[in-house]
């Protein structure tokens, strides 16, 4: 999905993320802040960054929670040694040397590794997300991001591919709660889950940027979104199934 494939070269982005993130953050992760609950079956997370550090915080977290870590550099290193009858969750950077993470969501596809997918990310915007999401990652968390958070996403993510059958339920609630939308909302939450921009939506909607700003908070607060990643998963939604 090269329309997903960001607009300045890789290698430049990298280093400017490196660069705006103090190298993703190296400050430890606050582990003893999450609470413990041990999963009661082998859950198996593969995290795939490109910074040993983080690879490294990242397995003693989950140790500690009772998942088992699979660590892997580079989304090529994953597809090569994962298995499609293997089975877990995984969490990606979405900056890395290679393919990015929305690219490994792609290739797990092709590759038929049916996992859900958590992408971190210190550049989350709108066309990031949907790319991700459309790709289907299940969350998208924003870098420097709450471990207690993360371990909630992966439990739920965890649940999800053992209950599938909730599924219709959650999307007519959605529908449900789209449908307080005025049709100036639902018209700008159309373009959202296109990957416009604020300044492209209120060109293409003939309002101004600032417009588009407040019908966003509008759409945040009436569908009860808590995240990006919540307002995207409504807007694909809508976009499949008009309300």
């Amino acid at each position: 999905m090269r329309a997903c494939a960001a607009e300045e070269p890789r290698e430049s982005r990298h280093a400017a993320e490196k660069a705006a993130d103090g190298a993703k953050a190296r400050k430890p992760l606050d582990l003893l802040a999450v609470g413990h609950e041990a999963p009661s079956r082998r859950q198996i997370v593969y995290v795939i960054d490109d910074d040993s550090a983080v690879l490294g915080s990242m397995r003693f977290l989950l140790s500690v929670q009772g998942f088992e870590p699979k660590t892997f550099s580079t989304a090529e290193e994953f597809l090569e040694t994962v298995a499609p009858a293997e089975t877990g969750v995984v969490v990606t950077d979405v900056r890395l040397p290679g393919l990015t993470g929305v690219e490994l969501i792609e290739g797990m596809k092709k590759r038929g590794l049916d996992f859900p997918a958590i992408v971190i990310t210190a550049y989350a915007d709108v066309p990031l997300a949907v790319c991700a999401m459309k790709q289907g990652a299940v969350d998208l968390l924003e870098k420097p991001f709450d471990p207690g958070a993360l371990i909630d996403t992966l439990r739920q993510a965890f649940a999800s591919m053992s209950e599938k059958g909730e599924s219709v339920a959650s999307e007519q609630a959605v529908r449900e709660s789209l449908s307080s939308l005025s049709t100036r909302e639902k018209g700008v939450l159309q373009e959202l889950v296109k990957g416009k921009t604020n300044r492209a939506i209120a060109a293409e909607l003939g309002i101004s940027q600032r417009t588009v700003e407040v019908h966003r908070a509008n759409i945040m607060k009436k569908t009860g979104a808590g995240s990006l990643s919540a307002l995207v998963r409504m807007a694909l939604i809508l976009e499949s199934k008009p309300t």
